[in-house]
């Protein structure tokens, strides 16, 4: 089963969210997308006047259908997520 790369920038809905509480959120809600699909790394990154960004980088089956469309809803369905954006995606040789 082939692998697929996704790289995220997640923006909280409050400057002031719990990060490390909020990728512990995201980190399950993904877990539970189902075997293949897993949280890989994340940093939390600075943007401006006290907000953060969370980037993940996340694998996900490459047989899924849809492509990245139910990680990104899954995401956006989070209490605290404002925003989800797909900054980069691809497939992992084997």
């Amino acid at each position: 089963m082939a692998k697929v790369v996704v790289l995220l920038k997640v923006l909280p809905a409050e400057a002031d969210t719990d990060m490390e509480a909020l990728k512990n959120k995201i980190e399950e809600a993904i877990t539970r997308l189902g075997e293949g699909f897993s949280l890989q790394s994340y940093n939390i990154e600075p943007i401006a006047f006290g907000l953060k960004a969370l980037r993940l980088t996340v694998l996900i089956p490459e047989e899924i259908e849809g492509g990245t469309y139910s990680l990104e809803e899954t995401i956006k369905g989070i209490e605290g997520v404002s925003e989800v954006e797909v900054e980069f995606v691809s497939r992992l040789s084997q």
